[in-house]
């Protein structure tokens, strides 16, 4: 912070004064803010430079018309300076969340989005979905208990086999027995949802189509899911 006041200082009242044109402005300013990206991406020291990159310009606060106002540059500095000592301060006195109520949270929000995704809130693909469960997966706490990664684990392939269940639904003509196992699904309500799949996994399983055989896959994906972990997709709707 100190080396951003200092640095913002000799450009705003030492450099600038002296500058007319846009260019040699951009220069003046590239004069820091070049070196403190190049030293972002180097991995001695990255913190001091991206300090430096953070509070730059808010400090400098070019404008069209600049004004070169020494209190008002104080004033600014203290208020940034309070502020992110604040800021810090706040980090030490508000605790952190414990790791149990992390791993909840986010089991919560996964099966919150795969029941908008059962009833067809939401309809991303493959990639989209994978994408948001696994980012999820990434930040679970070390903490968190086998099977509760194992859950998140299951969630992915669940949705992962809705979405394509949901390509081949008028293709296959699944009709009103895949709505109503994903509404099953929707309300929480494995054993009406396994029920309903064991009907549609007899109805492909007539036919010989590979697309018939795709769609018995994801059924049987989803099936075997809501079977071993009957406790988590019925759990009471997520806040």
């Amino acid at each position: 912070m100190e080396k951003s006041t200092v640095l913002a200082g000799i450009i705003a009242f030492a450099v600038l004064p002296n500058l007319e044109t846009f260019a040699a402005f951009s220069l003046a300013i590239g004069l820091v803010l070049v070196p403190a990206g190049a030293g972002m991406a180097q991995p001695w020291q990255p913190a001091i430079f991206t300090a430096i990159a953070s509070f730059f310009p808010p400090l400098l606060a070019p404008a069209n018309q600049m004004t070169y106002d020494t209190q008002q540059f104080y004033n600014t500095t203290l208020a940034i300076i309070g502020g992110s000592g604040v800021a810090a301060l706040s980090f030490r006195l508000i605790p952190p969340l414990s790791p149990a109520f992390r791993t909840r949270r986010l089991l919560a929000l996964t099966l919150r989005d795969l029941r908008r995704l059962a009833t067809g809130q939401i309809p991303p693909t493959p990639e989209d979905w994978e994408g948001r469960v696994y980012g999820r997966l990434s930040v679970l706490p070390d903490e968190a208990l086998p099977l509760q990664r194992s859950q998140l684990v299951a969630a992915l392939s669940v949705g992962t086999a809705i979405i394509e269940l949901r390509r081949n639904a008028r293709p296959l003509d699944l009709g009103s027995e895949l709505g109503e196992a994903l509404e099953a699904v929707a309300r929480g309500d494995s054993v009406t949802a396994t029920a309903r799949l064991t009907h549609l996994d007899a109805e492909l399983g007539v036919r010989e189509s590979a697309e018939a055989l795709h769609a018995r896959a994801s059924v049987f994906t989803i099936s075997e899911a809501l079977t071993q972990h009957a406790d988590f997709f019925d759990d009471g709707t997520p806040r």
